[in-house]
């Protein structure tokens, strides 16, 4: 089991704030200066993460340039970057993490994205319906791989064509390859392409057939899961609903409407999840134990948070850990004071923390 926390590159506060977007986010108090990022990665860093995500959107800053700031802050985070396969070519990013390898000292992972917001895609340029993104996106991730050898090699696919293309060496230690979706074609996908196939937080009951569902497409090809989810934990349970009802309270109304339309229009089955298990309202949000689906309201993709005392959380991570869940992605805001805190106090009442095992890096 490993942890990896969050890089808020949109901006970070006390209140939940959109990942990628602009439009309809909360104010945010602190700007995603690259000196508070730094922070918030060190933070990480000392509390017993092993990476930090970024997000990629239209709202965010280029994950990339981002990241290559940020590593010369840190000394063994991983970065994780987010990339939009289709945007740019597979074999140029293949030397871009070259690049990067070299100057991270091999600290890269990288987490693909297919993009869901046909509103958005239409915005960069690109038309392609749903299941046409996912056949590109199994091209780029095969070119990548190949690129990845150091050895030149034709390609012929509906999306890419190459001749002669590669690195001029094997990429020193290749980027684990990240991937989430929860419709059919993100799956077949994930299953056969990638190294960790990320989900959403939900149920544990969803999230053990999920994971049982992938590993079984994945028919016996190594393929670790993740789960991305916020964490709101205090000393007391009745302190950390207390922090939730407060975030529940910094959400109006029209924020709520806004993103609520926004998600509405979006084509993404995940995003679907995420709508479905808050409903659009503020009633009824914990959907079961320590559970709270009250983030989704008014964030885009990772819409739970692990809400209740510092035992009752690591133990849903242990549920979790136990349906076969390798690694978690978490967060809070805000993400500085909070990576310190959920590293001190609920990464060691883990089953991993009390083994001495979470420092392991998610290779």
């Amino acid at each position: 089991m490993t942890f990896l926390w969050f890089l808020p590159t949109s901006g970070d506060g006390d209140n939940v704030g959109s990942a990628t977007v602009a439009a309809g986010a909360a104010r945010h108090s602190r700007a995603a200066t690259v000196e508070y990022l730094s922070e918030v990665a060190r933070a990480a860093e000392e509390s017993g993460f092993t990476g930090v995500l970024t997000p990629v959107g239209s709202g965010c800053p280029d994950p990339w340039i981002v990241c290559s700031a940020v590593a010369q802050y840190t000394d063994r985070l991983d970065l994780l970057v987010a990339i939009r396969a289709g945007f740019t070519l597979p074999t140029l990013l293949a030397q871009q993490a070259e690049t990067f390898q070299q100057i991270s000292g091999g600290r890269l992972a990288l987490n693909v994205v297919t993009g869901g917001d046909p509103v958005e895609q239409r915005a960069y340029g690109d038309f392609l319906d749903h299941d046409a993104r996912y056949a590109r996106t199994a091209e780029y991730l095969e070119v990548l791989r190949l690129a990845f050898r150091g050895e030149r090699f034709d390609y012929t696919g509906e999306h890419y064509r190459i001749e002669g293309g590669g690195l001029a060496a094997p990429i020193a230690g290749p980027p684990p390859l990240y991937f989430g979706g929860a419709s059919p074609a993100a799956e077949a996908v994930s299953a056969r392409l990638a190294d960790v196939h990320l989900m959403w937080g939900e149920p544990p009951a969803a999230i053990g057939d999920r994971v049982a569902r992938i590993r079984a497409r994945a028919a016996g090809r190594p393929l670790r899961t993740g789960l991305r989810l916020h964490v709101i934990a205090r000393e007391t349970a009745d302190e950390a609903w207390a922090e939730a009802e407060r975030m529940l309270a910094g959400m109006s109304p029209e924020r709520i409407a806004a993103a609520q339309a926004r998600f509405a229009r979006m084509d993404s089955v995940g995003q679907g999840r995420m709508t479905a298990l808050n409903g659009g309202t503020a009633d009824g949000l914990t959907i079961s134990a320590n559970l709270w689906a009250g983030i989704g309201l008014v964030r885009e993709g990772a819409g739970t948070a692990l809400v209740g005392s510092y035992p009752e959380v690591a133990a849903r991570i242990d549920e979790y850990a136990d349906l076969g869940v390798d690694q978690f992605i978490l967060s809070g805001w805000p993400h500085r004071e909070e990576a310190l805190r959920v590293g001190r106090h609920v990464l060691p009442r883990t089953a991993a923390g009390r083994s001495g095992a979470r420092l392991t890096r998610a290779r």
